[in-house]
């Protein structure tokens, strides 16, 4: 992955946005040497957010087996142990 200073994004964003668009790149954004953002193109963002939805639902189930495995507690159950 190229890299660029935030300071040489706000000089050639519109370089920036063509090697991402149309060179397929994803360039890092760093501020005082360190990485802090990512431009990637919608397509890469398109994926990641379907990364995310395929690991939230992967939560959820394991969550759902261990309620089945271990049991619940009930809101009010909840509230009396803590005392609200």
């Amino acid at each position: 992955m190229t890299t660029v200073t935030a300071k040489e994004l706000k000089e050639h964003s519109a370089d920036v946005i063509g090697r991402v668009r149309y060179g397929n790149e994803r360039v890092g954004i760093t501020h005082r040497g360190k990485m802090v953002a990512v431009v990637v193109s919608l397509e890469d963002a398109h994926l990641l957010e379907e990364l995310e939805d395929v690991l939230d639902i992967h939560d959820a189930l394991q969550a759902i087996e261990e309620a089945d495995r271990i049991g619940t507690v009930s809101l009010d159950a909840l509230r009396e142990k803590l005392g609200h």
